[in-house]
């Protein structure tokens, strides 16, 4: 795991700031960014786009404008609407999201006031004559008596500047000040506001702010169900709306203060609880007491009417019975038109809309504080996962993350779509993302590149495969020089001096090519080290440079293998007109130095001792037995599923103990009985042999002449039983016979 340790402690430092910011203790800005972006396109890929008709919109549009003036029209206008809207078309409920701030003189009523205090106030027709037409031409109080004793709900706005100027009368406050003493909730704080006349507030049956809040891209997403100004709270239009179909009454108290929160010893407030008849309607409220605006779908998810159309009697009578009515404006040059998830030109009014019906039907998101809990949870979840994927393949490490990622989207999506609740998931998708990437970079610029130098170090020695185990812990393998304990072989072409001469350059050189390949190969496939090619000779080990517990049995199958491999070669050989080729291999186990050696000039990895020297010797025996593997009893010793024969115990020159060696007759599951039994008789015969019973030995060796003609090596010793007899070995001789060269 150390070769990984700048990839853990980066995806740990990638980790621990997404941690920070998710635990709110600083906030970064593009995370924020891109969390609304993905809050944004969850609302319009699970918005239900279609048109919900308890709510309409009383549309002061462009047709309006056109047919009854510009705005604002007259309060005797106005008043009409309200009249027909009550009294011809039965609507249950009327909001204004408009304010009525200024009086209205267009009447002439102000003038004649005037002239009844100046140049006609002795006038007496005069003052009797405006006595009866006052309440004619007092539009102001006309429009206030009509809305007195209706459900009509007025419409203001609170305003953030501390230098501005408030206006007009507000409604009484739905909680006093000091409703919430003793818990820390961070409510909306506005300064100053634009309210309606006092008179027309004063006639209404409530009134609600309309103030969206505008995140931090200009995006209205929330409006704050309570406000506080100068102490004080004041609900929202949608939330006074919701209450008047209710019944509920204006002000506080509205029910007892242990509804507002949810769990006990939580300060902030998770939901706002309105009693009903059936039981208890719940509003879900984030951190600022705000409620996300449950968009319905696109622009015209609501029914709009235009005012033109009411005034002018155009509309059915039925069409607005019992149906709530917001009077608002799409027309441009009103100015209420918002930037939403659903829209850069969103009418205001339809947000309210949105509200109140995403209220009654309780289909707004709930997103408390400690949402960011759970945030932090999840992002530690699924990092600590991430943060493990340099253990891994690149393709399992992309299979991961794709699990991973699967994994943050489906419980997000879960919790929206079952829970109702807004998880933000922008830091787990970009930690996710950006610890792959992370990985994959780092892997490819940084360990990729050592592997390549690894490669090019071990690779023409090592397999391919070994190459890639090796270079998965390039720390564990080195070419400086050790002592171990491995298996090396030794190969050679018989009669090869004889070879060369019988064929021209290019002609040796294709032959000695194709064989060297086609053994070469073999030596890979059973996951030998090429040491090097010593003319027609082969060199390879095993055991080094990674380990391998089975190098003496690998390097046995290989010789095997080998020799396996030359009558094929051969055939293909004599199609060309090229000499049969022969070989001997010799193969001993034991400790061995290895290690990168050589000069400054030149080096090599390799292996020496006189392990190695004695598998060389081995190999140049072969054709004293005429035998085509030789091994010595370090690897024989070593392998437990391979059948011998022991061929002879001998001294090679340069080595003063006699040494056991054999040659691999098959494995044994594939030796088979006969085999066996030959095997038999030639251990009778050695034991003969080494017991100078040379006529008991002879015999036994005509035995196994005849029962496989095919083996030189029982020609071999009945030739040396005659020399024995002829000139018997000193005294003490225990069968080991002695090698004077190479």
């Amino acid at each position: 795991m150390r070769q990984h340790a700048v990839r853990y402690a980066l995806g740990l430092i990638v980790l621990l700031a997404l941690l920070g910011h998710a635990a709110r203790f600083y906030q970064l800005g593009f995370i924020n960014r891109l969390d609304a972006i993905i809050y944004d396109t969850k609302v319009r890929l699970t918005m239900p786009q279609n048109v919900d008709d308890r709510v309409v919109i009383l549309d002061i549009d462009e047709k309006a404008l056109g047919e009854l003036g510009r705005w604002p029209w007259g309060r005797d206008r106005v008043s009409l609407l309200v009249r027909k809207l009550f009294d011809q078309h039965g609507i249950a409920l009327l909001g204004f999201d408009i304010v009525f701030a200024e009086p209205d003189d267009s009447s002439g009523l102000k003038v004649l006031d005037h002239l009844s205090r100046n140049e006609l106030k002795d006038s007496t027709q005069f003052q009797s004559a405006l006595k009866e037409l006052r309440l004619q031409l007092d539009n102001d109080g006309r429009f206030a008596e009509t809305i007195r004793g209706r459900p009509v709900i007025l419409g203001y706005y609170l305003s953030g500047h501390s230098d501005g100027v408030s206006s007009g009368s507000l409604p009484q406050p739905v909680l006093p000040e000091g409703s919430f003493t003793g818990r820390s909730i961070p409510f909306t704080v506005w300064n100053n506001h634009g309210g309606n006349l006092e008179m027309f507030q004063k006639a209404a049956l409530s009134g609600g702010h309309f103030n969206p809040l505008v995140d931090f891209d200009g995006i209205s997403r929330r409006v704050p169900m309570l406000a506080e100004y100068k102490g004080q709270y004041y609900e929202a239009l949608s939330l006074a709306m919701v209450r008047a179909v209710l019944g509920q009454p204006k002000v506080a108290p509205w029910f007892p203060e242990e509804r507002w929160f949810s769990s006990k010893g939580y300060q902030g407030m998770e939901a706002i609880d309105l009693p009903t008849a059936r039981g208890t309607l719940r509003i879900p409220v984030d951190e600022n007491v705000a409620a996300l605006i449950p968009y319905r779908g696109y622009q015209g998810s609501f029914r709009y009417v235009s005012i033109a159309d009411i005034m002018a009697d155009r509309i059915k009578p039925g069409e607005l019975k019992g149906k709530i009515g917001l009077v608002g404006t799409t027309a441009p040059g009103l100015l209420d038109l918002r930037a939403t998830p659903v829209g850069e030109a969103y009418p205001g009014v339809e947000i309210h809309a949105n509200l109140i019906t995403g209220m009654l039907d309780g289909t707004i998101k709930l997103k408390p504080t400690y949402v960011l809990g759970a945030e932090v949870l999840l992002l530690l979840f699924a990092g600590l996962v991430m943060v493990l994927l340099p253990l891994l393949s690149p393709l399992r490490a992309t299979v991961a993350t794709l699990v991973v990622l699967l994994f943050v989207l489906t419980v997000n999506l879960f919790f929206w779509h079952y829970g109702n609740l807004v998880l933000p998931l922008g830091s787990s998708l970009l930690m996710v993302l950006a610890l792959f990437v992370l990985n994959m970079s780092y892997g490819y610029f940084v360990e990729s590149r050592a592997k390549r130098q690894f490669t090019e170090l071990f690779g023409q020695y090592v397999p391919p495969e070994l190459v890639e185990e090796m270079s998965r812990n390039p720390e564990s393998y080195s070419m400086d020089g050790r002592k171990a304990e491995l298996s090396v072989l030794f190969s050679d072409i018989r009669g090869f001096t004889s070879i060369s001469e019988g064929l021209t350059p290019d002609e040796l050189t294709r032959l000695m090519n194709e064989y060297l390949s086609a053994m070469t190969d073999v030596v890979r496939k059973n996951r030998g080290t090429l040491d090097k090619y010593i003319g027609d000779a082969i060199m390879a080990f095993w055991g080094a440079p990674v380990e391998d517990a089975q190098h003496a049995r690998h390097a046995v199958i290989t010789a095997m293998a080998m020799q396996a491999a030359l009558p094929a070669l051969n055939k293909d050989f004599a199609a060309k007109g090229w000499p049969e080729i022969r070989i001997g291999v010799g193969i001993n186990t034991g400790e061995m130095t290895v290690g990168d050696m050589g000069s400054a000039v030149r080096k090599a990895y390799t292996v020496m001792g006189d392990a190695v020297n004695l598998g060389s010797r081995l190999e140049g025996i072969t054709k004293q037995y005429a035998v085509g593997i030789l091994v010595g009893e370090g690897t024989r010793k070593s392998i437990k599923d391979i059948v011998f024969r022991e061929v002879d115990r001998v001294q090679v020159k340069g080595k003063e103990e006699p040494v056991g060696i054999y040659e691999p007759v098959g494995l044994e599951g594939d030796v088979g009985k006969a085999v066996h039994e030959e095997l038999k008789l030639w251990n009778q015969a050695l034991r003969h042999y080494r017991a100078q019973e040379w006529d008991q030995a002879e015999v036994t060796l005509l035995n196994l002449t005849r029962l496989a003609p095919e083996r030189a090596l029982y020609g071999k010793y009945m030739e040396r039983v005659a020399l024995l007899r002829k000139a018997p070995p000193e005294p003490g001789w225990k069968g080991v016979w002695k090698f004077e060269t190479k």
